[in-house]
């Protein structure tokens, strides 16, 4: 048993001796999925949401593209579930994403009637963008390119206006309870004013979010470093999927800056990915060409700038018009500009980076995980809707539904009053020479970009194991005292979970490529799964979980 499989808690306390808080519903995270489902969990009952920072710094908060639903007269749910099946490769559960498709209209309208702000045609209509992977326009969006951001105003404001919600921002989930008869009661919190606590609950929703900031090149928002996944796996949560990280073929390339998200939906009003020359890379590769899914654009960029021996590709969005580019998408512009970037003028330094984590915490389509007590949402999940590649803007969608849908299940499924028990970690701590933290930080987040990115191959995989083994003697026989030594502590489990299940996956599918197993497999249809307490890797078929059909 690896240092990973040992650690069962970041820190050492005795819970007598800390502030007890109880409620009925504890969910962590408050990025889309948790803020509906808070909504959802105070009609039932005491509701307390956990932010780690503040509630405007999530993947939802600056999701650009919109929100994918079947609205228009001409489209269907069967139409959007095809396209959803196509872009996962293989490793869709058909069930949940058949609840995807057909309850995420009624989520649009409840929004709406909420008093969420949706662009509009002149007829009236919903203004409905087109993104890769899709076969017809069907992107919900708002302010153009600020979707995320008034999603999130809405649900925000919605839960403000609802008793029995209390917002606890800048609250550190470290680990959850679990009783003696193995279910989950809640989690040991640290918040910077008032240190260690324990909040009991009858009920624990994880919606925490994502791991993008393992890897060096990301999208993602300083927030996303696995804290969910690495906390419900040292709980005995099944992890799955973990191989599946979805990389965003365009992202702001300027060296030194962070990554800015370019959407999906920028292709969608005619922008084309060219070389240095002006080449366009993507219109041989697929039908499709710019509006190919997610994994097929973004090796496309890859392989091109490999045989070219170009750092970075373009966006050309020329033919939108400096004006049409700016009344579209006026985050993007304003975001370009400062960079000295009129996109209706230049063309736009892109490359691929990091994006949004397929895998995660095994669920049904109802949230519910192996752990009696412990439900999923969000990007922390693994339900079976994205399969081995996300289809673009499906994510604000699973959000909305399974938010939801985890905590109507979480309500049925309660546990009674929590009674506090008496609750005590002794962490063993290592001899193993200092490192600094900042550099194992650094080095992991490279090393996962150049050994478990887009491109990967099994000897680099093994090395990279072998590093994360060093690394773990030292970060995690360690106990540190602030966020940013537990959220390496987190991005080193996560790291390792990723490098295992990748070298576990001999084949090429969805959004990596294997260039020592460069084929499909044939037989490759399953699902990679993991427990804390047993090493070997599980592999389950699609289609053969059973999955509740309660909504």
């Amino acid at each position: 048993m690896s240092i990973f499989d040992d650690r069962r808690y970041l820190i050492p306390f005795c819970s007598r001796l800390l502030p007890q808080l109880f409620t009925d519903s504890l969910i962590i995270g408050g990025g889309v999925a948790g803020m509906r489902g808070a909504i959802e969990a105070a009609m039932h009952g005491n509701v307390i949401v956990l932010a780690k920072g503040p509630l405007d710094l999530s993947n939802s908060q600056v999701a650009q593209g919109g929100i994918a639903a079947a609205l228009a007269q001409e489209d269907s749910t069967q139409e959007h579930f095809h396209d959803t099946m196509t872009a996962g490769a293989g490793l869709c559960e058909h069930h949940a994403v058949r609840v995807l498709v057909e309850e995420g209209p009624r989520e649009i309208e409840r929004l709406i009637e909420s008093g969420m702000r949706i662009d509009r045609a002149q007829c009236g209509a919903p203004s409905l963008g087109l993104e890769g992977g899709h076969g017809r326009p069907r992107i919900v969006h708002s302010d153009g390119d600020m979707t995320g951001r008034e999603l999130m105003r809405t649900l925000c404001a919605s839960v403000k206006e609802t008793p029995g919600i209390r917002l606890f921002d800048r609250c550190f989930a470290l680990d959850l309870c679990v009783d003696p008869q193995g279910r989950v009661a809640g989690a040991l919190t640290w918040h910077p004013k008032h240190g260690l606590q324990v909040i009991w609950s009858r009920a624990t929703i994880l919606a925490a979010g994502g791991a993008g900031q393992v890897y060096r090149e990301t999208s993602n928002p300083r927030v996303a470093t696995g804290d969910a996944i690495a906390m419900a796996w040292r709980a005995g949560a099944v992890i799955r999927d973990m191989e599946f990280m979805q990389f965003h073929p365009t992202t702001l390339y300027i060296a030194g800056a962070p990554r800015h998200l370019i959407s999906e939906a920028v292709r969608g009003e005619g922008a084309i990915i060219v070389d240095r020359s002006g080449t366009r890379i993507m219109v041989a590769r697929h039908p499709q060409g710019d509006l190919a899914p997610r994994d097929v654009v973004t090796r496309g960029i890859v392989e091109h700038l490999a045989q070219s021996n170009e750092s970075h590709a373009f966006l050309d969005a020329r033919s939108i018009g400096s004006a049409g580019f700016a009344n579209r998408f006026p985050g993007l512009a304003a975001t370009l500009a400062g960079y000295g970037i009129d996109a209706g003028r230049d063309l736009i330094p892109i490359h691929p980076a990091a994006h949004y984590t397929v895998g995660g915490v095994q669920t049904d389509v109802d949230g519910r995980t192996n752990l009696p007590g412990l439900f999923a949402c969000g990007e922390v999940a693994s339900n079976g809707v994205h399969g081995a590649n996300r289809l673009a803007s499906n994510s604000l969608l699973e959000g909305l539904v399974f938010g939801r849908r985890a905590v109507l299940a979480s309500v049925r499924e309660s546990l009674p009053d929590p009674v506090p028990m008496q609750w005590e970690s002794r962490v063993r701590t290592s001899v193993a020479g200092e490192l600094d933290l900042d550099d194992v930080r650094s080095s992991l987040r490279s090393a996962m970009w150049r050994n478990v990115g887009i491109v990967r191959e099994g000897a680099k995989l093994r090395d990279c194991l072998d590093m994360f083994s060093f690394w773990g003697r030292y970060a995690l026989g360690t106990v540190f005292e602030t966020p940013e030594g537990w959220e390496t502590q987190n991005l080193l489990t996560v790291g390792h979970l990723m490098t295992r299940a990748a070298g576990e996956r001999r084949e090429t599918r969805g959004s990596h490529v294997r260039t020592d197993w460069p084929d499909v497999d044939p037989d490759g249809a399953f699902h990679i799964s993991w427990v804390r307490s047993d090493a070997s890797a599980r592999r389950e078929r699609v289609g053969e979980d059973v999955a509740s059909t309660s909504s």
